[in-house]
């Protein structure tokens, strides 16, 4: 009996297969845990741009013949009291062009005179918005059973942080007869973008504002959308 004692002390531990096999599963689970996790702390800091709500008046759907010549004033939309045009300005500027010479219409030159005065203006503000909580739990458990190890991971991650400074801006568009003065098609799309994202920089917060306004020009007139 001593000696059979004494054997089994000197015999190494040797792992059951199907505890091997248990313990290579369980750390599987723990690295697909941390890279979900992984993942959604990223998704979390990664914005898309809301969708954009737009309004349209006219009192007929405009009838301009491809090639009718527009200009667009040098003066905003606001009037004189708005200040000289600035660069953020000449980015909106450029994307309604763009967009108005996809319907089909030609910019003037700079001694020719158009038919069409085209108006623009925008606004940009900021604000706080306020702080929201989004948990996300991530929880990997396991035993090895009656040998009484186990292995337990938890991971808690708040995706929602603290208040995010987002900026609320407008884009507005008028379309009038050059010679009498009267309006003949107008529209505005506003947006709310966080100041920190990509979208919020002039020149693409400009396009995708413009891009949004002249989707399916005219519009229906009166009636307010939003445009993803």
């Amino acid at each position: 009996m001593a000696s059979l004692q004494g054997g089994s002390r000197d015999t190494p531990f040797i792992a059951k297969p199907y505890l091997v096999a248990h313990d290579a599963q369980m750390m599987r689970q723990i690295s697909v845990a941390l890279l979900c996790a992984a993942a959604l702390s990223f998704g979390g800091c990664a914005t898309a741009v809301p969708p954009v709500e737009v309004t349209r008046f006219h009192n007929a759907a405009p009838s301009w013949a491809p090639g009718t010549r527009y200009a667009i004033a040098t003066a905003p939309l606001d009037g004189p009291g708005a200040g000289m045009p600035s660069l953020e300005w000449n980015s909106y500027r450029a994307a309604v062009d763009q967009q108005l010479q996809r319907l089909g219409l030609v910019a003037a030159g700079a001694n020719e005179r158009a038919p069409l005065l085209v108006r623009i203006a925008f606004d940009r503000s900021e604000q706080r918005a306020a702080a929201r909580r989004s948990p996300v739990t991530v929880g990997v458990g396991g035993s090895t059973g009656s040998y009484g190890s186990g292995v337990g991971v938890g991971l808690g991650i708040n995706l929602g942080g603290g208040p995010k400074a987002m900026a609320d801006m407008q884009l507005s568009v008028r379309i009038d007869d050059a010679a009498s003065g009267q309006a003949l098609w107008e529209g505005r799309a506003l947006t709310a973008i966080p100041v920190k994202a990509p979208a919020a920089q002039p020149s693409l917060a400009a396009a995708k504002l413009a891009e949004a306004l002249f989707k399916d020009f005219p519009g229906e007139s009166g009636r307010t959308i939003s445009i993803p």
